[in-house]
């Protein structure tokens, strides 16, 4: 069975309104999550400032629960405070820093001096490219195409080539 010229220019119109109608609807919700992921490796400073030991012993919280970070940040911890705190495995001296490269995706849950709970969660994941994008709205907009393609010839069946006569 071979394909007529219509029906193969139908298809290819097809997948590629249904490529730029997942690449809009992939952009659309991008915008819409607000802060992202989409960013290179930069250095995040936390400060604990002064007095957040005593804070902490009435139960307030000085960060929130949970932060997200890009494969490749470096956490910098920097200690206001007249006391050492801890991070996981930074132990941060009263008026010293410490560092912690994240260099790998996952969810990390350390031990924290700084919190009520003493628990701080990282989230670590993958810097969002416009690579990654795209791959998205390709792996979306394919299926979507060809279900396009399909349905048009559903809808409305190409007309077969009338075959010229010889008489």
């Amino acid at each position: 069975m071979t394909l007529s010229k219509p029906v193969v220019i139908r298809m290819l119109v097809c997948l590629v309104i249904g490529i730029l109608v997942a690449a809009i609807g992939s952009e659309v919700a991008f915008r819409f999550q607000g802060e992202t992921n989409s960013r290179p490796p930069k250095t995040i400073e936390i400060v604990i400032p002064a007095g957040t030991a005593a804070k902490v012993a009435q139960g307030q919280s000085t960060l929130p629960d949970n932060m997200t970070f890009v494969v490749g940040d470096t956490l910098l911890v920097r200690n206001q405070d007249s006391v050492t705190h801890s991070l996981g495995p930074l132990v941060v001296p009263s008026g010293a820093s410490a560092s912690l490269v994240l260099d790998q995706v996952g969810n990390l849950d350390y031990t924290c001096s700084f919190q009520p709970t003493n628990y701080f969660g990282l989230d670590i994941q993958s810097a969002l490219t416009i690579g990654t994008r795209l791959e998205a709205s390709l792996l979306a907009g394919i299926p979507l195409g060809i279900l396009i393609g399909i349905y048009s010839l559903a809808l409305r069946p190409a007309k077969p080539k009338e075959k010229e006569s010889t008489p």
